[in-house]
């Protein structure tokens, strides 16, 4: 017997089934069904949404149905009852497995999404999608202007109207003119246009560019580059001084004769053209593989050392402060030569470009009066006799070259900015000493010598030089050092801290070496060394730990069985230079008494 309750029952299950293949096709990507969670273990928040994007409604039994299920005695019997429990239970399970799917394609759409916003965050797609819109806006003003220059050509074509028979005389010229002036202006563009468009002005780039960090490594290469760099101009200058000095006598004659010979005959300049035509040829063949050496001096191969890979701290401290200090030397001798040649043309040192001033309106008068081969001839001849016979002859005698030489002297007594301003403050510093000498003078006793003056000068505080150091009143500290050189005194044979080390004041006098101590006011600190005692002078570093040549002078004598050591001394070489050449002239005087 048919029942029509049961009949849409099974409806509603296909329907169910037809759902599920549709759902099925909704895969989240690279995990299958089975990876995620059951709805047991899934989120209430799903349940929700799931119930809020697609209503379902759960199939209800009828109240028949339940009256059947509750009465025995209705028409189904028990076992249809439990039957119609099984299906609407997996009913159930079905709705609950379409809530699961439900959830996976959520949680897929939702990772989508994130994966879309990174996309466009990775590829820039609105800034794109701007500088799409800027070249579409150009595209639109350039064809804009293309219709307002054809608009003007048409407006400016002439539009006369000839006569009948002239018209029909001209037609065929005009239309062949017409077809004509297009492919002229086409031929031209294609031949022309090119370079037309080179000279367009455009706005300049200022392009900035990036500083590397320092590192010693490349400190150091670019050291190395810049030696090598110049190398050829070193060499160049090598053998220009060689032969000057008359290194090979067989090639500086034939030399000095070539050269006279040419500029005699008025070849100087093929000459030189023809010596840079040979040096170029010569390093063509070097580079190809050619064994060339030519050079009056002979090279000495320096030794490379290989960079090496792994440096410490100290090495590599060390190496930079090497690599500073050639840079120092190098950028100091470059820099006076600039400030020589600025003050000379800034009359500086006015007698000094006085005679170059001299020297170009004579250069100037001659170019004017005199044809210009003689003045050639007279320049030529002057330069090649100075450059073979006089500097020889003035390298040879230093005395004539310091009398005679003028480029030579003028260069010397040209001065560089530091050196001017040490005249300046010499110059002050002796003004105010003029003055000062004066007030003293003039209050001191009339038979005061000038010498006793300058000792009560010195000794204002502490009383005089030679009553400091138990000296003769004739004992005065040299010029240089006048004021004295601050330094610490360091005694290795004494023991304790106080008197191991000291702080003050080291003076050099025609015979003696004069420590003065600035903790104590008693004579007993100070130290007085005879320059005649002194065994031993050299220059001294106090820590080895650091870096550099140190800061101290060692002083032996036959008192004492260490050195005395004068460290922390700002002007160390100053002070050395000062006290071995003192030394060295005790010596000699006492060895010259001696012998005589």
């Amino acid at each position: 017997m048919w029942d029509p309750e049961r009949h849409v029952k099974v409806k509603q299950r296909g329907s169910v089934l037809n759902m599920l293949r549709k759902l099925d096709k909704i895969r989240f990507r690279g995990h299958k069904r089975d990876d995620f969670l059951d709805l047991a273990e899934s989120p209430n928040a799903s349940d929700t949404e799931c119930g809020d994007e697609i209503p379902l409604k759960i199939p209800r039994t009828s109240p028949r149905d339940s009256e059947e299920l509750r009465d025995p005695a209705g028409p189904g019997t028990l076992i249809m009852a439990a039957g119609v429990q099984d299906f609407n239970r997996t009913e159930i399970d079905r709705l609950n497995e379409i809530k699961g799917h439900l959830e996976i394609a959520l949680l897929e759409k939702h990772f989508l999404q994130e994966e879309l916003r990174k996309l466009r965050e990775e590829t820039n797609a609105e800034m794109l999608r701007q500088e799409l819109d800027r070249e579409r806006q150009r595209r639109m003003e350039l064809e804009q202007k293309v219709q307002e220059v054809l608009k003007a050509r048409a407006e400016e074509a002439p539009a006369q109207q000839l006569p009948k028979g002239q018209a029909q005389v001209n037609n065929g010229a005009e239309r062949r003119s017409q077809g004509l002036c297009p492919r002229v202006q086409k031929w031209f563009y294609e031949k022309f246009g090119e370079y037309v468009e080179d000279f367009r002005f455009q706005p300049e780039e200022s392009a900035v560019e990036t500083e590397e960090p320092l590192s010693a490594r490349r400190l150091t290469e670019n050291m190395r580059r810049l030696k090598r760099g110049a190398k050829p101009v070193t060499s160049f200058v090598k053998n220009l001084s060689a032969l000057s000095d008359w290194y090979s006598i067989y090639t500086s004659a034939i030399a000095f004769t070539v050269y006279m010979n040419a500029v005699w005959h008025g070849w100087a300049i093929p000459m030189f053209l023809f010596l840079a035509i040979l040096r170029l040829s010569l390093n063509y063949l070097i580079a190809r593989g050619w064994r060339i050496q030519w050079s009056i001096v002979p090279e000495v191969s320096e030794v490379v050392e290989p960079p090496k890979e792994d440096l410490t701290v100290s090495e590599k401290f060390q190496l930079v402060l090497d690599v500073a200090q050639k840079a120092q030397n190098l950028f100091g001798k470059m820099a006076d030569i600039l400030e020589k040649i600025k003050n000379l043309f800034m009359w500086v040192q006015p007698e000094t470009t006085q005679k170059l001033y001299v020297a170009l309106w004579a250069a100037f008068l001659a170019s004017c009066f005199f044809p210009f081969r003689l003045v050639g001839l007279a320049l030529g001849l002057y330069a090649g006799i100075k450059f073979f016979l006089i500097d020889f002859i003035f390298k040879r005698c230093p005395r004539l070259r310091a009398k005679y030489d003028t480029p030579y002297i003028i260069w010397k007594s040209l001065p560089t900015d530091p050196q001017l301003k040490e005249r300046s403050s010499t110059a002050l510093s002796r003004r105010l000493q003029t003055a000062s000498s004066r007030s003293c003078v003039s209050s001191a006793p009339a038979g005061l010598s000038r010498d006793e003056d300058v000792g009560r000068l010195h000794g204002a505080k502490k009383g005089n030089f030679h009553e400091i150091f138990n000296l003769t009143e004739n004992e005065r500290p040299l010029a240089v050092c006048e004021n004295g050189w601050r330094c610490c005194l360091i005694n290795r044979d004494r023991k304790m801290p106080t008197d191991y080390i000291r702080n003050g004041v080291l003076y050099v006098t025609e015979n003696y070496l004069c420590f003065e101590s600035s903790k104590s006011g008693s004579s007993k600190r100070n130290k007085v060394i005879k320059l005649v005692d002194i065994t031993d002078i050299q220059k001294y570093k106090v820590l080895s730990v650091l870096p550099g040549s140190g800061m101290g002078i060692a002083v032996s004598t036959p008192s004492t069985q260490k050195p005395l050591v004068f460290g922390a001394m700002v002007h160390r070489d100053e002070a050395f230079e000062t006290i071995f050449s003192q030394y060295m002239k005790i010596t000699s005087a006492a060895a010259a008494g001696s012998d005589s």
